[in-house]
């Protein structure tokens, strides 16, 4: 599991998909969060807005990643 730390106390999901280098722009971050399957916390998510925050995992293709708040471990 890849950590991903933001500064934030939350980060939207669209935001959060470009900071992990999976999505190289908004429109490309907008297209996975429609046409893919993408887990936060176990659950299907299609919202690009969706707020992640400290200790949340998201699942892309079978990669997950972990949100850390300024390298905070948890």
């Amino acid at each position: 599991m890849k950590e991903i730390k933001i500064t934030t106390e939350y980060i939207r999901l669209d935001q959060f998909l470009k900071l992990a280098n999976i999505a190289s722009s908004g429109g490309e971050a907008k297209y996975l969060v429609l046409e893919y399957e993408i887990f936060v916390n176990n659950e299907e998510e299609h919202r690009r807005g969706r707020k992640l925050r400290h200790g949340d995992i998201v699942t892309v293709n079978g990669h997950e990643f972990k949100v850390v708040h300024n390298g905070e471990r948890n």
